[in-house]
């Protein structure tokens, strides 16, 4: 009789239970509509005022067995777990989570591809300072046997306001002239959006720097242009704020979106930043956008370019990016961690970029 009983109790569990499934999913359904309607009015998902009221209404009507502390625990976990399937929906509609996002040719600056399997080299000074400058690194840039880009600041941002802050509408007019006349495509930094539109007359490729990286209005105007875009990760930046920060662009209408390691801020003061070679694989693992890093502004010194230039690329990366000027002991900017040309052809060729053969053992930048 006793085992009739139990098994007609069980019976009965399993039936509430599917039934509980049921009503679970169809308050699944709900709570994405809700979430769907909210978003398009600009609001987010998650109302704790809302849950807060629900958590009440709910511990008023506690009859039975279970008491409010549990009943409070079943329903929180449901809360979260609502929390988690909005959260999840809202990263399969993000634009830049798509793997259909670059083409097979990569992303195009001007006749540079990048992400298109062959690493690319983006390579200048700190700042555009005169025309001879900017000819002598043009000149030897050009001669390299390997995809590049011409990069160097017109408009400057500097910690302090009284170093230098770059030529910027001349300063722009010498990296454009400078890069027509040895047949490179350019990129530099925009600063804001009221000096946007003379930036973009003057370059190939849009940079957003590391201290923008949060400047929605900046990331918005800098998609509605139309140009390629260098994203740099902000030195307090995780890995997905950095992609939310190029959802932006890519909502704006830019496909064309290069995404930038450039070291991340922490306790160690042996480089200016802490290299984060992680994040190439983890970012080539969320998304289909091209990843490059940025050597100078991750280590701030010149003696070990080389190794993490090759954990860079072994790591994924689809680029470097290197500072490079021909006296960088007169820079007028960040001088101590530009290459000499001298060392930068060592460099390449060390990297196995085509000069020459590859060496295994080279120094650069050595005091």
């Amino acid at each position: 009789m006793s085992d009739s009983r139990l098994s007609v109790l069980r019976d009965e569990i399993d039936s509430l239970n599917q039934d509980l499934l049921v009503l679970l999913q169809r308050r699944a359904e709900l709570v994405l509509e809700i979430a769907k309607i909210k978003r398009a009015q600009g609001l987010d998902g998650y109302d704790p005022e809302r849950e807060f009221e629900m958590l009440q209404g709910l511990m008023a009507a506690v009859t039975g067995a279970f008491e409010q502390a549990q009943v409070k625990e079943i329903f929180r976990s449901i809360f979260r777990a609502s929390v988690d399937i909005q959260d999840r929906e809202r990263r399969r509609s993000l634009r830049v989570l798509r793997r259909d996002l670059v083409p097979e040719g990569g992303i195009r600056v001007g006749d540079v591809a990048i992400g298109a399997g062959r690493p690319v080299l983006i390579a200048g000074p700190c700042a555009v300072e005169t025309p001879e400058q900017m000819e002598e690194i043009a000149s030897a840039l050009a001669r390299l046997p390997v995809a590049k880009v011409l990069r160097a600041g017109a408009f400057k941002p500097r910690t302090s306001p009284h170093a230098f802050q770059g030529l910027r509408e001349e300063g722009l007019k010498l990296l454009r002239e400078a890069a027509d006349r040895h047949g490179l495509v350019t990129v530099t930094e925009v600063l804001d959006t009221s000096t946007l539109d003379v930036v973009a007359a003057h370059t190939d490729m849009l940079q957003i720097g590391a201290r923008n990286m949060y400047n929605t209005e900046l990331l918005k105007a800098v998609g509605r242009v139309g140009k390629p875009v260098l994203l740099k990760r902000g030195f307090m930046a995780t890995i997905e704020e950095l992609l939310l920060s190029a959802e932006y662009i890519l909502c704006s209408g830019s496909d064309a979106v290069v995404l930038c390691e450039r070291g991340i801020r922490t306790f160690e003061p042996a480089t200016r930043n802490t290299l984060d070679i992680a994040a190439v694989p983890l970012l080539k693992g969320e998304t289909s956008l091209p990843v490059i890093v940025d050597l100078s502004h991750a280590l701030g010194r010149r003696d070990i370019v080389l190794p993490c230039a090759r954990a860079a690329l072994a790591a994924g990366a689809d680029g470097l990016m290197i500072e490079v000027h021909p006296r960088p002991d007169e820079a007028l900017s960040d001088g101590f961690q530009q290459l000499d040309l001298a060392s930068f052809a060592v460099l390449v060729e060390a990297l196995g970029f085509g000069v020459g053969k590859p060496r295994a053992e080279v120094e650069i930048g050595r005091e």
